[in-house]
């Protein structure tokens, strides 16, 4: 393992995204802060660095604890990372705000057939 490694990589090895463009993408559109300041996506990341991650309207706050060049399985990505107590606290809220929602939307018991169609288009025009 090295001493230091890119931003945009070690993101792709810790799984916060599934390609490294995507990661690099996020890094240069400001979804991902190093210890509080924006980064680019070459900036070099070393252990006890603090990340604040904006993904999917969800917010990770990890503190990396060690650095890999090499994307290996899920359980050793996890290991990367520490995230802070509340921010999985207020990722559950989010998650349970979500799901709450969606089950307060109404859902239709069958799709609708040929005349339920021509109402609905009706009525939306």
């Amino acid at each position: 393992m090295s001493d230091s490694v890119r931003i945009d990589k070690w993101l792709w090895v810790a799984r916060f995204f599934k390609t490294r463009s995507l990661a690099a993408q996020a890094v240069g559109g400001g979804k991902v802060q190093l210890n509080g300041a924006r980064v680019k996506p070459a900036r070099a990341l070393k252990p006890g660095d603090e990340l604040e991650i904006h993904k999917s309207g969800y917010e990770y706050q990890v503190r990396v604890v060690l650095l890999s060049e090499r994307r290996g399985p899920a359980k050793v990505a996890q290991t990367l990372y520490e995230e802070s107590g509340e921010s999985i606290k207020k990722r559950e809220a989010l998650r349970e705000q979500h799901r709450l929602a969606g089950a307060s939307m109404p859902h239709p018991q069958r799709k609708p057939d040929k005349k339920a169609r021509r109402q609905l288009r009706d009525l939306k025009w």
